[in-house]
């Protein structure tokens, strides 16, 4: 389901709306189905292995090991 920025022809709202495969989409505020499709931005590329590599790293200096392996879990200890 592909994620769409629309804005409505009625009311001036923008809003975005994931839209079904053979469903036409409304607005959220009048119930319009006189909607433009606008240019969405695309999004930024995630950074997600380093926030997770951080947030690990605070974890383990909190003590909080919960989330590592027993391996990751020694190893850690000895260079903590």
């Amino acid at each position: 389901m592909p994620l769409h920025d629309f804005r409505c022809q009625d009311c001036a709202a923008a809003f975005e709306a994931l839209v079904r495969a053979g469903r036409a989409p409304v607005c959220p505020l009048c119930g319009s189905g006189r909607l433009e499709k606008c240019v969405s931005l695309p999004a930024a590329p995630g950074k997600s292995a380093a926030l997770i590599r951080e947030g690990r790293a605070r974890a383990a200096r909190a003590g909080h090991f919960s989330h590592y392996g027993l391996a990751e879990r020694v190893r850690l200890k000895k260079n903590g």
